[in-house]
């Protein structure tokens, strides 16, 4: 969890680092790979998070769809980058942010699931 979080504040930073006038590509990149490696970690320790309460194959839910999608997605982003295919990259990567941190973030953290549980109903009391 603490990889996942990590990734949700770092990749905003990443992001913003190369927009607008004023480019940061030391920044990009320093905070680019930091969150390349939340992110492989994040989705390293999912494989081994299993939830058979819900609609599931073998405890693997359809949000574990997003696993292979993040590592495919990485590995496609610095493919892009190999290429000198910028415009590939800065898609992909945006794509990734919003689609595994913010997405499936959100999903992981309803009150339905373990982790919403936790966090809303026994670390801040909300539930």
């Amino acid at each position: 969890m603490s990889a996942a979080i990590g990734a949700v504040v770092l990749g905003p930073i990443a992001l913003w680092a190369r927009k607008g006038r004023t480019q940061r590509p030391m920044l990009h990149r320093a905070f680019g790979y930091a969150w390349t490696t939340l992110m492989l970690a994040t989705a390293t320790t999912a494989i081994f998070i299993r939830d058979f309460d819900l609609p599931n194959v073998a405890g693997y839910t359809p949000i574990h769809v997003l696993i292979p999608v993040t590592l495919f997605s990485l590995l496609g982003a610095f493919w892009f980058l190999h290429r000198k295919d910028i415009v590939g990259h800065r898609k992909t990567m945006q794509t990734l942010y919003w689609s595994a941190c913010i997405i499936a973030g959100g999903f992981t953290l309803l009150p339905s699931r373990y982790l919403g549980q936790l966090i809303w109903g026994q670390w801040l009391g909300w539930l």
